[in-house]
């Protein structure tokens, strides 16, 4: 933990003042507080990056036991560890992580999930390679999971008509989402944007954000609204989902430094959005301030720049990571992006070479796979399998790379 009276944590607190008090910076996944860990625990872990796997809940390699855990939304709501997906950016509060040669393991005490933007999509790419909602840009890479409602998946959508929820990182250097992971969005209420606020009138207060001419008016909420609103700063609105004299109303703006409790191990998987690294080596990732002046850099420091997706290891103190290292994520690894699931095997079809596991359907017709402690033969309703794999060419089911019976 941080001491206020020894001079380096002193400098390191001054220097966050001073980085993220010029911004109101937002966690990817919202702006709120954590959530206390229990009583008289004496270890605790925080762990943010996207879900790439159930049976337990996987984030960063890690397997957090969801069964007693809290589940709530960025807007503070609670919600079913049953509303949890692949791709979606998730936040976990958990016991220490303990890790042997099957893999990292801990006990999630709370889960928190959100997404970056809510929208109509006004366009997709003939390739499928992205859309844009919002006026935003929202890249789509072989990692993307679509959700299964989504018929005909993104050549499906229609432009004016189709609204989306967009799950994923925000890199700010270009205003480009990274999508986790894409929803239909029926019958939304409210649509909803993160980004970097530019052409700031104050006097008609109206801004835009990102790599949208779209123009939002706050002055709806503008009693609400910090005067030190910006061009600059990374916020996130909700909007009327119909526009007034051609603009989008805001009737919510979050802002300020996001807060963590204290914990004995962190780990965030995100892009870096605020950094002055230097001799100082301070920076934010998804809003969450960093301090990596004593870790080390396996892949050197070149990579850490505003904008890259990078991955941090190490405590929280008095809402800071102090980073033990870090390290930029590798595209290889980033477009392989290998998903895992546990659980019993159901709507098993042996002709299609199918079968569906935790509401994913699984194809393994592929020539690659590999079985372990069993074959193909051995596949059946009922049966307990642990499968990787690879986001199918759909979009919204898992091709089998690797698939091992449990029971």
């Amino acid at each position: 933990m941080l001491n206020p009276l020894n001079p380096l944590h002193r400098r390191t607190a001054l220097r966050f003042t001073t980085l993220i008090g010029a911004a109101l910076v937002l966690v990817a996944c919202g702006g709120g507080g954590s959530s206390a860990p229990p009583a008289g625990a004496s270890a605790s872990s925080f762990t943010a990056g996207p879900i790439t796997g159930f049976g337990s809940v996987i984030v960063n390699g890690v397997r957090f036991d969801d069964s007693s855990a809290s589940v709530s939304d960025d807007d503070g709501n609670s919600r079913s560890r049953d509303d949890l997906r692949l791709g979606m950016m998730a936040e976990i509060e958990a016991g220490s992580v303990a890790s042997d040669d099957s893999g990292s393991r801990s006990t999630a005490r709370a889960i928190r999930f959100g997404s970056e933007v809510v929208g109509p999509v006004s366009s997709v790419a003939a390739d499928g390679t992205s859309l844009v909602v919002l006026g935003q840009t929202v890249q789509v890479t072989a990692t993307t999971m679509l959700d299964d409602r989504m018929v005909g998946g993104l050549a499906g959508l229609v432009p004016g008509t189709s609204v989306v929820e967009v799950h994923g990182v925000l890199d700010v250097s270009t205003g480009i989402f990274r999508a986790t992971r894409i929803e239909p969005k029926f019958n939304a209420s409210l649509y909803k944007l993160r980004g970097v606020v530019s052409g700031i009138d104050k006097t008609a207060q109206t801004f835009r954000l990102g790599n949208s001419g779209e123009t939002i008016s706050y002055a709806a909420i503008a009693a609400s609204v910090p005067a030190s609103l910006d061009n600059g700063q990374l916020v996130r609105v909700r909007l009327q989902t119909t526009q007034v004299a051609g603009q989008w109303v805001a009737t919510r703006l979050d802002g300020g430094a996001r807060r963590m409790d204290d914990h004995d191990e962190a780990e965030i998987k995100g892009t870096i959005t605020a950094t002055t690294f230097d001799a100082n080596k301070m920076f934010s990732v998804n809003g969450i301030a960093v301090d990596a002046t004593n870790a080390t850099y396996p892949k050197g420091t070149a990579g850490i720049v505003l904008g890259a997706t990078v991955e941090v290891k190490g405590s929280a103190a008095n809402g800071i990571i102090i980073a033990t290292r870090v390290a930029p994520e590798d595209q290889n690894d980033r477009d392989r992006g290998e998903f895992e699931l546990h659980g019993m095997i159901s709507a098993h079809d042996p002709i299609g070479m199918s079968f569906a596991l935790r509401g994913i359907t699984v194809h393994y017709d592929g020539a690659a796979v590999e079985f372990r402690k069993g074959s193909a033969a051995n596949l059946a309703n009922g049966r307990n399998v642990e499968v990787k794999g690879l986001r199918a060419a759909d979009g919204m089911t898992l091709a089998a790379t690797r698939i091992s019976f449990e029971d």
